[in-house]
């Protein structure tokens, strides 16, 4: 016979026990941001309008690495022992999402540096890193000889980014917002989005404006129609899945839901950007700025109100009694 203490009962505890704070969604959204400028420059590459652009190949990816490595530096210092972080690469584990996450961190800088040398990025160093001029141009003649290769390495590893920021979440089944494989698609619709609208932030030329444009009202669809899919998957599944969607919808999240996110995070900028395509007067610039400040908007609440989630006590408790009968001889 096993017997079970639990004190789930106290409001201290349930339903809200806030174990990632502040440093873990600006972590998400910044490495969603860098996933985005990554396909978005591979696709320009692939699509050969590279040249015709000013943002995307030169100012937006030489931001890229600096705002990746602010990301890993928040990541960092949300660690217990953030001196041991060395010890995930020294190990490889295929069903660990931390452990595909910190690989895929690793090997996206090499192809970052890469895809900034190609032709129309940057061009040389000058002032006291002139010293790396040399050879930064012996890596862009090498670069140009294999542009379609280091496109589609930007492609592959900046999905590959922008997913694992959603699956980094939605192992944890024991919170019924997070546990959903919409999840993973719907940060990466969120990263690319965000991409378009750094880069368009970056005084892109009017023929790359317009792809942006385009490419983004897609993208903003994209994601209002998964968070639609993900809100209907939660209310058609078991009670603690419906109370999950509630929280979104009327409960002590849905302001931050309806109004920073749905409201001024995804139908503006697409009413302001369907404007801007119909060559119809709108500001430029508050797109894009509400493009970001939604998509950061979305990473707190996703991990605000996923760690508010949580199965019933029912459930946990059968959990753990299995895990015991298991585990006891």
């Amino acid at each position: 016979m096993v017997e079970i203490v639990t004190g789930r009962h106290n409001p201290l505890i349930d339903p809200h026990l806030a174990v990632w704070e502040w440093p873990i969604p600006l972590y998400l959204f910044l490495g969603g941001l860098v996933a985005g400028l990554m396909v978005l420059g591979g696709l320009q590459r692939l699509s050969g309008r590279a040249a015709e652009g000013r943002a995307l190949p030169r100012t937006a990816l030489l931001y890229s690495p600096l705002l990746l490595s602010l990301g890993m530096l928040l990541l960092l210092l949300d660690l217990a022992h953030p001196a041991h972080v060395f010890r995930f690469f020294l190990t490889f584990k295929p069903a660990s999402p931390m452990s595909w996450g910190s690989w895929i961190l690793l090997i996206v800088y090499p192809v970052q540096v890469l895809l900034l040398a190609m032709p129309g990025g940057l061009e040389r160093f000058g002032g006291p890193l002139a010293a790396l001029d040399r050879p930064w141009q012996a890596l862009r003649r090498a670069a140009e000889r294999r542009e379609r290769i280091i496109a589609w390495a930007a492609v592959l590893t900046g999905s590959l980014l922008g997913l694992y920021t959603g699956v980094l979440l939605g192992v944890n089944a024991a919170r019924p917002l997070w546990n959903t494989s919409l999840l993973a698609p719907l940060f990466l619709a969120s990263g690319l989005s965000a991409g378009c609208a750094f880069a368009l932030l970056m005084r892109p030329t009017r023929a790359e404006e317009r792809s942006l444009l385009r490419w983004d009202t897609g993208l903003l669809a994209a994601e209002l129609l998964i968070l639609l899919l993900l809100l209907l998957t939660l209310l058609a599944g078991p009670l603690a899945r419906q109370e999950a969607a509630r929280l979104l919808l009327s409960g002590p999240f849905a302001g931050t839901f309806w109004v920073l996110v749905v409201a001024l995070g995804i139908l503006l900028p697409l009413w302001l950007e369907a404007r801007e395509i119909a060559r119809k007067p709108a500001p430029a610039w508050l797109a894009p700025v509400l493009v970001l400040a939604g998509g950061l908007a979305l990473r707190f609440l996703i991990v605000c109100a996923g760690q508010a989630s949580h199965l019933p006590e029912a459930d946990i408790l059968a959990s753990a009694a299995e895990v015991l009968s298991n585990t006891l001889p």
